[in-house]
């Protein structure tokens, strides 16, 4: 799988290097490191996983140490062993000791969402359901962590409020209820933006799925916390009606109870855990 652009990855390593160098900088490495030393180190799990990030070693690193060498050995979205090197770098000693923490920070982060994301498609292989994520990111941290999740073999939810209409409980209640929402979004919808309808229970599936039949719905249904009995109605409701509107499952959602929310015949299972819960991944950095 290809990496994020670097243009999109740089500011956000700059900011977290900034972070950690303070006011004066590593003061460990300048205190210690004679100028000009030069190490040699590996990249290397301490677990088993599934690659993300690691534009985010070299360009913290190169952003350190411009004359950096870095031999990046995998590429994001492959599994790897307990122990699989990663990369292996040659850069100033002074440079590399300082940029160690933000790599890894990063690297391990995204490591452990596409290794958690990577569980769940596994979870659901056959059902024909796919695994999405959420807006429940790490603030300025998205599109490293929505990249993630693609390395992992998920989809991405809406990136932001600006590119889905996603019409949920609170904007029913302030509209006057499930038609007026739809309606009003309709209206003011381009001809390239999709609309997503949140319902939670099946009064409202129906009154949807109404829209839908009439050629006035949303393209895509998220049944809210349904239990599995409810999400069997819902796929039968579905198909009865002849449309294919697209359901989202969402609400209680984790690697003990998904599969049985896939067998329901749900299109897609949104899971926030992704990236909200996801652990961080031990990747080491040794000299050698």
């Amino acid at each position: 799988m290809s990496g994020l652009p670097d243009t999109l990855i740089l500011p956000i390593v700059r900011m977290a290097l900034a972070e950690d160098l303070g006011r004066a900088g590593d003061v460990t490495a300048q205190a210690c490191i004679p100028p000009g030393a030069r190490m040699r180190a590996r990249v290397a799990a301490r677990k088993p996983g599934v690659l993300a990030g690691i534009d985010c070693v070299r360009l913290a690193v190169m952003e350190m140490d411009p004359g950096a060498s870095i031999d990046i050995r995998m590429s994001d979205g492959e599994g790897f062993a307990a122990g699989a090197v990663l990369a292996e770098i040659a850069a100033d000693a002074r440079a590399f000791l300082s940029a160690e923490r933000t790599a890894l920070n990063l690297l391990g982060r995204m490591c452990g969402i596409a290794t958690l994301t990577r569980a769940y498609v596994d979870a659901v292989a056959g059902t024909g359901a796919r695994i999405a994520d959420t807006r429940k990111t790490t603030p300025g941290l998205r599109a490293l962590e929505k990249h993630a999740v693609r390395c992992g073999g998920g989809l991405n939810h809406r990136f932001g409020l600006d590119d889905a209409i996603l019409i949920k409980d609170n904007h029913i209640v302030v509209c006057g209820g499930v038609e007026a929402a739809v309606t009003a979004a309709r209206a003011g919808a381009g001809h390239l933006m999709k609309i997503e309808l949140e319902v939670d229970g099946l009064d409202q599936f129906d009154r949807a799925l109404a829209m839908v039949v009439e050629g006035v719905g949303p393209d895509v249904i998220m049944l809210d916390n349904f239990g599995t009995d409810a999400l069997v109605e819902a796929v039968r409701r579905r198909g009865e009606s002849g449309r294919r509107v697209v359901l989202e499952a969402s609400g209680g959602v984790d690697l003990t109870t998904v599969r049985g929310i896939a067998e329901t015949g749900v299109d897609v299972i949104s899971v926030g855990a992704l990236t909200h819960s996801a652990p961080v991944l031990d990747i080491g950095l040794d000299a050698f």
